[in-house]
């Protein structure tokens, strides 16, 4: 009877299975890469504004404090969006007749607020309270990036479960003085990790990994 297999048919069975494995080890290291990447988790991306608002012209050429504009941080869970009227406390006086403000002047003018996009979005199951992070002394640069260098605002971290239960893990290392959360320029001192303990113990910062922590 003759023979079915050639003789190389071993060694590409053997060969097809290394292929495979390959492969498949490929296409998992890709999805894995695709699901912590900018496209999934939106790090990085500049989304589209009815005004051009820069961060860094308002917060690091000006020095305008985080909560002039976010006025409800240190006290409810939402940081808040400014009304129209904060804008013009200013551009009432200057910029009077730049084009680039023509919808905040017709928002002030028409009582209509402007619709920004959303830039830290995080899933409706999830709960984040600005005030209790503020109040352990957990800066605004922490989340949200260096916004004193965002030209136009971008989400600064990937906003992740696994990157929130770091911190929640162990949050020690992202404390600082809670009269410096929302200091951009704040300089951390040279015995910064004894500080941190002395920081964590005074504003009772533990270890929050509970579910319900976020989730209820």
């Amino acid at each position: 009877m003759a023979q079915i297999f050639l003789r190389s048919a071993n060694a590409l069975a053997r060969a097809s299975v290394f292929v495979a494995l390959f492969l498949a080890a490929t296409g998992g290291y890709a999805l894995w890469r695709l699901a912590h990447s900018g496209y999934v988790t939106r790090e990085g991306i500049v989304l589209a504004q009815p005004v051009p608002f820069s961060h860094d012209h308002h917060v690091a050429q000006i020095g305008i404090d985080c909560r002039y504009c976010h006025t409800a941080v240190e006290r409810t869970a939402a940081a808040g969006i400014p009304p129209t009227q904060t804008c013009m406390n200013c551009h009432n006086q200057i910029w009077t007749n730049a084009a680039v403000l023509d919808l905040v002047r017709a928002s002030y003018r028409d009582g209509k607020p402007l619709t920004w996009n959303k830039v830290n979005d995080l899933p409706d199951f999830v709960h984040f309270d600005h005030s209790i992070h503020v109040a352990k002394g957990v800066a605004c640069t922490t989340c949200h990036g260096p916004v004193n260098k965002m030209p136009l605002m971008y989400q600064g971290a990937p906003l992740t479960m696994s990157w929130c239960l770091a911190c929640h893990r162990d949050p020690v290392p992202n404390l600082r003085p809670r009269e410096e959360v929302t200091n951009v320029l704040w300089q951390p001192p040279a015995d910064l990790a004894a500080k941190q303990k002395e920081w964590a113990l005074a504003n009772n910062v533990q270890s929050k990994v509970s579910c319900s922590s976020c989730h209820y």
